[in-house]
């Protein structure tokens, strides 16, 4: 963290989260006279001071720390897009954050700088987001994937171990684990968190012992499906080597995301709680419904849930007409979509099964809609129960 931003955090009061959502990140817009975050679309700065300009970039190759005084160059950082990270870092109780391109991204360079110090072994627990169980077991980046359970964990620690990674709620199925016991588990391995599903707004998983903290920000923290980001929440330290790595391989936030990331900030609490409630209401009318077999949603809540039909779940996806059925989560409107067939599919099919992903589950994310639309347009897409006399 430079100095401004350290100084910046040294005299911000303790605040609640709804508080910092609304307000970290534009800190210092009163005193300049501004309501908006500005957004500054320069790929690079001027300088008339080249000797100046070489001992910053000096600075940064050595340890990653964003340089003192005005930008220097797009790739190496924005000031809007680090408003968003000042904000984000704020919220999930990190000393710092470094925003991507997108989620994949962001875990692409996790990984490419535990792999850099030799550490190529990662452990993890299924079931994750399909992409990145993918990246794991292609090795695409030279890494050596060893799948276990939350209870195994400490067991498949080698010396090569640079990394233990989870996602708690899990995607899809929604499975949650205990992120302090896990971190103990780990020892000295950084333990990383996919905290996409719950968000700051129900859970910090720094709190919990994790070093790094996950969101493909694309979902919630972006909130209305028009934009596509990662971003890693984590100390100082590893924050500089992940800001080495965005700028070698370029996988920058752009800074008009970084404005929009920074605005769906402010109303991330809000519009959590709002849609958490639908999903639970959806869940306590779903469980009743005998065309379900099996519902699945977190014991902290959220908006996400998964179930299992009786019948032809691509008949649902057919048959929603207020639900949109797409891929992603996290909107103002309710997604629906079936794991099988496009989040996971690039998981093999008995890894996906065993992950507890079958062939029956939808995953829904539930957004801002009425509720009583939502079940309407839900009951009507459900496949009709066969009676027992038109079986003959």
């Amino acid at each position: 963290m430079d100095s401004a931003r350290t100084a910046t955090a040294s005299r911000t009061p303790l605040r609640a989260l709804a508080t910092e959502a609304v307000h970290a990140g534009r800190d210092d817009l009163a005193r300049q006279g501004l309501h908006a975050p500005p957004i500054d679309l320069s790929t690079t700065y001027p300088s008339y001071d080249s000797r100046g300009e070489a001992a910053r970039i000096d600075a940064f190759a050595a340890t990653g720390a964003e340089p003192d005084g005005p930008p220097v160059y797009g790739r190496l950082g924005n000031p809007t897009v680090a408003r968003f990270e000042t904000a984000l870092a704020r919220l999930e109780k990190t000393e710092s954050a470094v925003a991507f391109a997108s989620g994949m991204a962001a875990l692409t360079a996790v990984l490419l700088v535990r792999a850099s110090l030799g550490l190529r072994h990662v452990v993890a627990v299924r079931p994750l987001y399909g992409c990145s169980d993918h990246l794991l077991t292609a090795g695409l980046l030279g890494t050596e994937v060893t799948w276990t359970d939350p209870a195994g964990v400490a067991d498949a620690l080698r010396p090569d171990t640079g990394l233990v990674l989870v996602e708690s709620p899990a995607n899809p199925t929604l499975a949650e684990i205990d992120l302090r016991a896990l971190a103990h588990s780990c020892g000295s391995v950084p333990l990383l968190a996919d905290n996409t599903f719950a968000t700051p707004v129900l859970q910090r998983p720094a709190e919990q012992g994790a070093r790094l903290v996950l969101h493909s920000a694309t979902k919630y923290l972006g909130g209305h499906g028009d934009v596509m980001a990662g971003v890693v929440a984590c100390d100082e330290e590893f924050a500089g080597h992940l800001r080495q790595v965005r700028f070698a391989t370029g996988g920058v936030l752009h800074p008009l995301a970084g404005y929009l990331l920074l605005r769906g900030l402010a109303t991330l609490p809000v519009r959590v709680r709002a849609a958490s409630a639908n999903a639970a209401e959806l869940v306590h009318r779903l469980a009743a419904d005998p065309r379900v077999t099996r519902v699945h949603y977190p014991r902290i809540g959220g908006a996400m849930v998964a179930f299992e039909v009786d019948g032809d779940p691509h008949g649902v996806i057919e048959r929603v007409r207020l639900i949109t059925p797409a891929v992603s989560l996290g909107s103002v409107d309710t997604l629906i979509q079936h794991p099988a067939s496009i989040s996971h599919r690039i998981v093999d099919a008995e890894d996906r099964r065993g992950a507890g992903v079958s062939d029956r589950l939808l995953r829904l994310s539930v957004g801002l809609e009425d509720v009583e639309d939502l079940w309407t347009d839900l009951d009507q897409a459900l496949e009709r129960p066969v009676r027992a006399a038109e079986r003959f």
